[in-house]
């Protein structure tokens, strides 16, 4: 991406990030925090700590406990957030399943960030409480 309104651009078709307007998106559309991963690359490793929160941008990502593969991420869907959030080591490894780009909102801005932003904080509980329906669910 040539520059962070191009970012905004892409970020805006996001659910997480609907109900922000384009000032806004340009405040976390930093091209600085945009990472690229090959296939078959890790992205995050289990009981490493945590270093930010990732919004995917294009690809898909393998979310792993072992060899136990519990979900794959894609376009607009995110990860590293209750690492970060908790200060607590990674608790599953994240790898690029496919080319994967990514933006990175650091750890020390994403609570100021959702401070900011209720409504995106809102989105990540509501996806939070469905990646947890859905592991209770796998469990019974």
């Amino acid at each position: 991406m040539a520059n962070g309104e191009d970012l905004a651009e892409t970020l805006r078709r996001f659910n997480l990030f609907a109900d922000l307007d384009r000032a806004q998106l340009e405040a976390i559309a930093d091209p600085d925090g945009e990472r690229s991963f090959g296939a078959g690359e890790r992205v995050m490793r289990r009981g490493m700590s945590g270093t930010g929160f990732y919004v995917i941008l294009e690809g898909e990502a393998i979310v792993k406990v072992g060899e136990d593969e519990l979900n794959r991420l894609r376009q607009g869907e995110f990860f590293g957030e209750i690492s970060t959030l908790l200060g607590e080591p990674l608790t599953a490894d994240i790898i690029a399943e496919s080319p994967l780009r990514v933006l990175e909102i650091p750890g020390p801005k994403l609570e100021a960030f959702l401070l900011n932003y209720p409504r995106v904080m809102f989105r990540m509980l509501q996806t939070e409480a469905r990646r947890l329906q859905e592991v209770l669910a796998w469990r019974s």
